[in-house]
């Protein structure tokens, strides 16, 4: 299946998680992550399946003035 992370398309495999697509671009924490902008806490990354065409946004916190 298709789906987008950080506005870039990747190919997951059928029955792939929140957690897979944070793998998939080596995320390093702190983050926080979004599917088709609803917030997904941590801890349902591994229960949260995605579907085809979903939106994945992985943000991390920007400090500094």
């Amino acid at each position: 299946m298709k789906i987008t992370i950080n506005k870039q398309e990747h190919v997951m495999p059928a029955g792939a998680t929140v957690a897979d697509a944070v793998a998939a671009i080596e995320a390093r924490p702190p983050f926080a992550a979004a599917v088709n902008t609803q917030f997904v806490p941590k801890t349902q990354y591994v229960q949260h399946v995605l579907a085809d065409g979903d939106r994945v946004e992985i943000i991390s916190p920007v400090t500094g003035g």
